[in-house]
């Protein structure tokens, strides 16, 4: 059975990109026969709010969605992503990394250390390695902050040749190592989206993951970690991005178009709708 998710960060109100991901998810699980699940991803505690959060489940309900099952928060279930760590530390592919995107880009600006540009900027390896011994030693027994990085290297010998499939664009071979040993936690929030999203999508039994075409690249990632701690593996769907009259991305900048200030001017969900296909 096919079963898919919607899965928005309450740090904003739901525009029409949003919409149009929501019902594309459940447009493929009903077309399957299957199960449309919500989750509330509000690891950034930072930016994340609770009006945000009921704001999501108004207009969704608005818009005549529904999910059988109880919504997953990101949130509440931290062990979940703490355990995952856990395995990938005991694999011995973890490694603190004390520097901060600002002494990162000033070190790495020397053209025999500058690194290759990935899908979310540079894409840095063994970062750990661009101070000494005995400054890593006194950082880390100091408990100073620092963020968790995969050696992707390691990662991706220790995992071999992978693979996933996305429904549209066929089958694809992993290149992780184009992201460079990513974060997957930081002090501030205990996991990140790559790990999260990937433990979640798991537990929760998602068969056919649905997202914008701008995360394609992520599903690479995904894989890996799947790989590495022996999950399942979901199809892929990655959908088109909605656009205004200009070409421009819709964002949650976009005061005038989030759902709530279209409701409030009289739309209508089937105008929503329409207004959907036509971005498309």
């Amino acid at each position: 059975m096919t079963i898919t998710r919607f899965a928005p960060s309450p740090s904003g109100y739901l525009h029409l990109g949003h919409a149009y991901s929501a019902l594309f998810a459940a447009a493929e699980a009903r077309a399957q026969g299957g199960d449309f699940l919500l989750r509330i991803e509000d690891i950034d505690i930072g930016r994340c709010r609770p009006e945000f959060e009921a704001a999501i489940l108004e207009d969704l309900a608005w818009l005549g969605l529904e999910w059988p099952n109880p919504v997953r928060r990101q949130s509440e279930h931290l062990a979940d992503h703490a355990g995952a760590l856990k395995q990938l530390e005991a694999m011995g592919l973890l490694y603190p990394c004390f520097m901060s995107r600002k002494q990162l880009n000033e070190t790495l600006s020397a053209p025999h250390l500058a690194p290759g540009m990935g899908p979310d900027g540079p894409a840095v390896t063994d970062t750990d390695r661009l101070i000494s011994t005995e400054e890593h030693a006194r950082r880390l027994a100091a408990a100073e902050p620092h963020v968790l990085r995969l050696r992707m290297a390691k990662a991706v010998a220790m995992a071999g040749p992978i693979s996933w499939r996305d429904v549209d664009a066929g089958p694809q071979q992993a290149t992780p190592e184009i992201f460079g040993d990513i974060v997957l936690a930081r002090k501030d929030m205990p996991t990140s989206y790559h790990l999260a999203v990937t433990v979640d999508d798991a537990l929760q039994g998602i068969t056919l993951v649905t997202r914008g075409q701008d995360l394609f690249h992520a599903s690479h990632v995904h894989r890996l970690l799947q790989a590495l701690l022996g999950l399942p593996i979901p199809d892929y769907r990655h959908h088109r991005l909605l656009v205004d009259e200009t070409g421009r991305r819709y964002a949650k900048r976009d005061r005038s178009l989030t759902l709530r200030s279209l409701r409030d001017i009289g739309r209508t969900p089937a105008d929503i709708l329409d207004m959907v296909a036509l971005a498309c």
